[in-house]
């Protein structure tokens, strides 16, 4: 279990490392997650340890909405006091983000001339 962990963390601190020197505009744990990808996808599975290791985080993976959770609580306060504003900013990006989606879906779902379907 142990080797497995490191091994997670070995992808982790390679990608802090690319996020420091190369690519700096993308967070570390998201590049080391995608380097791990790759390494899972030349490999063609998932090694035994870190199948433990990645089972036993998804068993308390819960856990770690306790903290957003409290934040939540100790701000209850302030939430209610800007519910409305809180409300709307959530109904206007919402409906922000689907009609973007649906721009850009249309937009690549264009008919093609040499596309025997299209009607």
């Amino acid at each position: 279990m142990i080797h497995g962990f490191l091994q997670l963390l070995a992808f982790q601190a390679l990608g802090e490392l690319c996020s420091r020197f190369v690519l700096p505009f993308i967070p570390g744990p998201v590049l080391g997650l995608v380097l791990l990808l790759a390494y899972l996808g030349v490999r063609g599975s998932v090694p035994a340890s870190i199948d433990l290791v990645g089972s036993g985080i998804l068993q308390h993976l819960g856990l770690l909405f306790i903290p957003a959770s409290v934040g939540v609580i100790m701000y209850l306060p302030l939430l209610g006091a800007n519910a409305l504003a809180l409300g709307l900013a959530l109904v206007l990006s919402v409906a922000a983000t689907i009609a973007v989606t649906a721009l850009v879906l249309k937009a690549a779902a264009r008919p093609r001339e040499d596309d025997e379907h299209a009607p």
